[in-house]
């Protein structure tokens, strides 16, 4: 029987979350609240680091939020 849970997701069951990008990630923490340049495949972000999840980071610049997969991140550097 296909069933849903009350957020619509089709067999939701807990499950284990794997980093896939452990140093981008490990980086990416330490880089908290600093301003960074991040170059993606699809180009260059600049703003703060807001969080830092396993799958993705949330940067800010200029009350705009930019989500970036870390899957998607070249390289990163702080910008001072």
């Amino acid at each position: 029987m296909n069933t849903y849970d009350q957020h619509g997701y089709y067999g939701a069951t807990p499950g284990m979350v794997t980093i896939t990008e452990p140093y981008v990630f490990q980086t990416l923490q330490s880089l908290m609240s600093n301003s960074v340049t991040i170059l993606t495949t699809r180009g260059i972000v600049q703003g703060v680091v807001c969080n830092v999840l396993p799958d993705h980071v949330v940067i800010e610049k200029a009350d705009t939020m930019f989500f970036v997969r870390l899957p998607e991140i070249v390289w990163v550097m702080p910008s001072y």
